[in-house]
Protein backbone atom coordinates (compact mmCIF):
# COMPACT_ATOMS: atom_id res chain seq x y z
CA UNK A 1 0.00 0.00 0.00
CA UNK A 2 1.31 3.25 -0.79
CA UNK A 3 1.55 5.55 2.17
CA UNK A 4 2.36 8.83 0.73
CA UNK A 5 3.14 11.72 2.78
CA UNK A 6 0.70 14.57 3.47
CA UNK A 7 3.33 16.78 4.28
CA UNK A 8 5.25 19.32 2.31
CA UNK A 9 8.13 18.62 0.65
CA UNK A 10 11.60 18.31 3.26
CA UNK A 11 8.96 18.38 6.17
CA UNK A 12 7.52 15.29 8.62
CA UNK A 13 4.21 14.96 9.98
CA UNK A 14 4.69 15.99 13.08
CA UNK A 15 6.54 19.19 11.80
CA UNK A 16 3.37 20.37 9.81
CA UNK A 17 1.26 19.53 13.01
CA UNK A 18 3.66 22.44 14.86
CA UNK A 19 5.41 19.73 17.10
CA UNK A 20 8.95 18.88 16.89
CA UNK A 21 10.38 17.52 13.55
CA UNK A 22 11.75 14.56 13.27
CA UNK A 23 15.72 15.14 12.68
CA UNK A 24 17.37 15.21 8.98
CA UNK A 25 19.47 12.20 8.39
CA UNK A 26 19.69 13.51 4.53
CA UNK A 27 19.52 17.26 3.35
CA UNK A 28 19.47 18.33 -0.51
CA UNK A 29 19.13 22.11 -0.71
CA UNK A 30 18.55 23.51 -4.18
CA UNK A 31 20.36 20.56 -5.73
CA UNK A 32 21.13 21.79 -9.59
CA UNK A 33 23.15 19.85 -11.95
CA UNK A 34 24.20 20.98 -15.62
CA UNK A 35 25.58 19.33 -18.98
CA UNK A 36 27.27 21.60 -20.99
CA UNK A 37 28.50 25.68 -20.09
CA UNK A 38 27.36 29.02 -20.95
CA UNK A 39 24.44 29.26 -23.35
CA UNK A 40 24.72 25.88 -24.15
CA UNK A 41 24.26 24.23 -20.37
CA UNK A 42 21.40 21.95 -19.73
CA UNK A 43 19.95 21.54 -16.70
CA UNK A 44 19.39 17.85 -15.40
CA UNK A 45 17.47 19.36 -12.74
CA UNK A 46 17.34 22.47 -10.60
CA UNK A 47 15.85 23.84 -7.53
CA UNK A 48 15.96 20.39 -5.87
CA UNK A 49 14.85 20.19 -1.80
CA UNK A 50 14.58 16.90 -0.19
CA UNK A 51 14.80 15.80 3.23
CA UNK A 52 15.13 12.11 4.73
CA UNK A 53 14.52 11.12 7.65
CA UNK A 54 16.79 8.09 9.62
CA UNK A 55 15.32 4.98 8.89
CA UNK A 56 12.86 6.81 6.70
CA UNK A 57 12.07 4.47 3.29
CA UNK A 58 11.57 7.26 0.07
CA UNK A 59 10.60 6.02 -3.30
CA UNK A 60 11.47 8.50 -6.24
CA UNK A 61 9.57 7.77 -9.78
CA UNK A 62 9.30 9.16 -13.07
CA UNK A 63 9.87 9.24 -16.75
CA UNK A 64 13.42 8.04 -18.51
CA UNK A 65 15.71 10.70 -18.34
CA UNK A 66 14.54 12.82 -15.64
CA UNK A 67 17.93 12.50 -13.71
CA UNK A 68 16.82 9.87 -11.01
CA UNK A 69 20.19 8.06 -11.49
CA UNK A 70 22.36 11.09 -11.54
CA UNK A 71 20.41 12.13 -8.22
CA UNK A 72 21.27 8.96 -6.36
CA UNK A 73 25.05 9.41 -7.54
CA UNK A 74 24.97 12.99 -6.39
CA UNK A 75 23.42 11.52 -2.89
CA UNK A 76 26.32 9.09 -2.44
CA UNK A 77 28.79 12.08 -3.72
CA UNK A 78 29.79 9.87 -6.58
CA UNK A 79 28.62 12.70 -8.76
CA UNK A 80 29.22 16.14 -9.02
CA UNK A 81 26.61 19.04 -8.76
CA UNK A 82 26.94 22.68 -9.88
CA UNK A 83 24.18 24.36 -7.17
CA UNK A 84 22.98 23.37 -3.72
CA UNK A 85 24.49 21.17 -1.02
CA UNK A 86 24.23 17.51 -0.05
CA UNK A 87 24.39 17.15 3.50
CA UNK A 88 24.37 13.42 5.67
CA UNK A 89 24.15 14.27 9.12
CA UNK A 90 26.29 16.41 10.07
CA UNK A 91 28.81 16.04 7.11
CA UNK A 92 28.63 18.51 4.34
CA UNK A 93 29.87 16.35 0.94
CA UNK A 94 30.17 19.45 -0.81
CA UNK A 95 33.00 20.57 1.63
CA UNK A 96 35.12 16.95 1.37
CA UNK A 97 37.66 16.49 -1.07
CA UNK A 98 37.24 13.26 -3.53
CA UNK A 99 39.47 10.93 -0.90
CA UNK A 100 37.36 11.77 2.35
CA UNK A 101 33.88 11.50 0.31
CA UNK A 102 35.32 8.03 -0.84
CA UNK A 103 36.23 7.15 2.75
CA UNK A 104 32.67 8.45 4.17
CA UNK A 105 30.94 6.67 1.45
CA UNK A 106 33.01 3.09 2.03
CA UNK A 107 31.76 3.32 5.95
CA UNK A 108 28.17 4.78 5.69
CA UNK A 109 26.35 3.57 1.88
CA UNK A 110 24.92 0.68 0.58
CA UNK A 111 24.68 1.29 -3.35
CA UNK A 112 22.59 -0.82 -5.43
CA UNK A 113 23.89 0.37 -9.11
CA UNK A 114 21.71 -0.13 -12.01
CA UNK A 115 24.76 -2.11 -14.06
CA UNK A 116 25.88 -3.80 -11.04
CA UNK A 117 29.27 -2.68 -11.38
CA UNK A 118 30.16 -6.39 -9.67
CA UNK A 119 34.16 -7.25 -10.40
CA UNK A 120 34.33 -10.38 -12.70
CA UNK A 121 37.78 -11.03 -11.33
CA UNK A 122 36.51 -11.81 -7.86
CA UNK A 123 34.22 -14.51 -7.03
CA UNK A 124 30.63 -14.05 -5.80
CA UNK A 125 31.87 -14.19 -1.94
CA UNK A 126 34.56 -12.26 -2.29
CA UNK A 127 32.29 -9.44 -4.19
CA UNK A 128 29.72 -9.90 -1.62
CA UNK A 129 32.27 -9.14 0.86
CA UNK A 130 34.11 -6.39 -0.65
CA UNK A 131 33.00 -3.67 1.75
CA UNK A 132 33.53 -5.98 4.91
CA UNK A 133 37.45 -6.37 3.84
CA UNK A 134 37.73 -2.65 2.57
CA UNK A 135 36.75 -1.84 6.16
CA UNK A 136 39.09 -4.30 8.23
CA UNK A 137 35.84 -5.89 9.44
CA UNK A 138 37.59 -9.10 9.42
CA UNK A 139 35.78 -10.77 12.27
CA UNK A 140 32.66 -12.85 11.33
CA UNK A 141 33.20 -11.84 7.81
CA UNK A 142 32.49 -15.23 6.50
CA UNK A 143 29.77 -15.42 8.19
CA UNK A 144 28.21 -12.76 7.55
CA UNK A 145 28.90 -13.20 3.78
CA UNK A 146 27.05 -16.47 4.50
CA UNK A 147 24.20 -15.29 6.10
CA UNK A 148 23.97 -12.28 2.87
CA UNK A 149 24.43 -15.84 0.08
CA UNK A 150 21.33 -17.35 1.77
CA UNK A 151 19.56 -14.15 1.88
CA UNK A 152 19.02 -13.58 -1.42
CA UNK A 153 18.67 -17.53 -2.58
CA UNK A 154 22.79 -17.47 -3.76
CA UNK A 155 24.18 -19.88 -1.23
CA UNK A 156 26.26 -22.52 -2.69
CA UNK A 157 27.25 -19.99 -5.40
CA UNK A 158 29.91 -18.38 -3.32
CA UNK A 159 33.14 -19.51 -5.19
CA UNK A 160 31.82 -18.87 -8.26
CA UNK A 161 32.76 -16.18 -10.79
CA UNK A 162 30.31 -13.38 -12.28
CA UNK A 163 30.58 -14.16 -15.69
CA UNK A 164 28.62 -17.73 -14.79
CA UNK A 165 26.21 -16.26 -13.22
CA UNK A 166 22.77 -14.34 -15.26
CA UNK A 167 21.88 -11.21 -14.77
CA UNK A 168 19.17 -11.44 -12.10
CA UNK A 169 21.59 -13.39 -9.83
CA UNK A 170 23.96 -10.39 -10.57
CA UNK A 171 21.79 -8.14 -9.35
CA UNK A 172 21.31 -10.58 -6.34
CA UNK A 173 24.85 -10.16 -5.38
CA UNK A 174 25.17 -6.68 -6.23
CA UNK A 175 21.89 -6.04 -3.27
CA UNK A 176 24.13 -8.46 -0.93
CA UNK A 177 27.19 -6.59 -1.92
CA UNK A 178 25.15 -3.30 -0.48
CA UNK A 179 23.89 -4.88 2.76
CA UNK A 180 26.63 -6.87 4.14
CA UNK A 181 28.21 -3.49 5.88
CA UNK A 182 24.77 -2.58 7.34
CA UNK A 183 24.96 0.89 5.63
CA UNK A 184 23.17 3.76 7.43
CA UNK A 185 22.16 4.87 4.16
CA UNK A 186 20.63 2.64 1.23
CA UNK A 187 20.58 4.01 -2.32
CA UNK A 188 19.30 1.40 -4.75
CA UNK A 189 18.54 2.48 -8.50
CA UNK A 190 16.45 -0.36 -10.22
CA UNK A 191 17.16 -2.83 -7.77
CA UNK A 192 14.64 -5.34 -9.22
CA UNK A 193 14.90 -4.39 -12.63
CA UNK A 194 16.58 -7.60 -13.95
CA UNK A 195 13.91 -10.11 -11.75
CA UNK A 196 10.91 -12.22 -11.71
CA UNK A 197 8.39 -10.69 -9.90
CA UNK A 198 8.69 -13.46 -7.46
CA UNK A 199 12.23 -12.62 -6.30
CA UNK A 200 11.68 -9.14 -6.63
CA UNK A 201 9.24 -9.17 -4.08
CA UNK A 202 11.59 -11.62 -1.79
CA UNK A 203 14.69 -9.00 -2.65
CA UNK A 204 11.86 -5.54 -1.59
CA UNK A 205 11.50 -7.94 1.95
CA UNK A 206 15.53 -8.08 2.22
CA UNK A 207 16.06 -4.42 1.36
CA UNK A 208 12.98 -3.38 3.47
CA UNK A 209 13.96 -5.54 6.82
CA UNK A 210 17.84 -4.93 6.28
CA UNK A 211 17.21 -0.89 6.52
CA UNK A 212 14.27 -1.31 9.36
CA UNK A 213 16.66 -4.12 11.35
CA UNK A 214 19.64 -0.94 11.35
CA UNK A 215 17.43 2.20 11.33
CA UNK A 216 19.24 2.80 7.63
CA UNK A 217 17.80 5.36 5.18
CA UNK A 218 16.67 3.72 1.45
CA UNK A 219 16.20 5.64 -1.09
CA UNK A 220 14.74 3.64 -4.26
CA UNK A 221 14.88 4.66 -7.58
CA UNK A 222 12.27 2.94 -9.70
CA UNK A 223 9.77 2.43 -11.96
CA UNK A 224 8.02 -0.81 -10.25
CA UNK A 225 4.40 0.20 -8.83
CA UNK A 226 4.59 -2.72 -6.31
CA UNK A 227 8.39 -1.52 -5.01
CA UNK A 228 7.18 2.36 -5.06
CA UNK A 229 4.31 1.56 -2.91
CA UNK A 230 6.17 -0.26 -0.23
CA UNK A 231 7.54 3.30 0.53
CA UNK A 232 6.92 5.29 3.28
CA UNK A 233 6.75 8.44 0.45
CA UNK A 234 7.29 8.67 -3.42
CA UNK A 235 8.53 11.48 -4.84
CA UNK A 236 8.19 12.44 -8.31
CA UNK A 237 10.91 13.74 -10.21
CA UNK A 238 10.30 15.79 -13.57
CA UNK A 239 11.14 18.43 -15.47
CA UNK A 240 10.09 21.00 -13.02
CA UNK A 241 11.60 18.97 -9.67
CA UNK A 242 10.10 16.70 -7.39
CA UNK A 243 5.89 16.98 -6.63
Amino acid sequence: MNRQRKAPQGASEEGRRGTAPTPAFLRIEGLGKFYGQGADARAVFRHLDLVVAPGEFVAIVGESGVGKSTLLNCMAGLDHWDEGRVVHGTHDLGAMDAEQRALWRRAHVGFVFQAFHVLPHLDVGQNIGLPLMLLGRQDGKAERVAQMLEAVGLQGLGSRLPEALSGGQLQRVAIARALVHRPSLLLADEPTGNLDPGTAAKVMDLLLSESRAHGASLVLVTHSEAAAGLADRRLHLGPEGFR
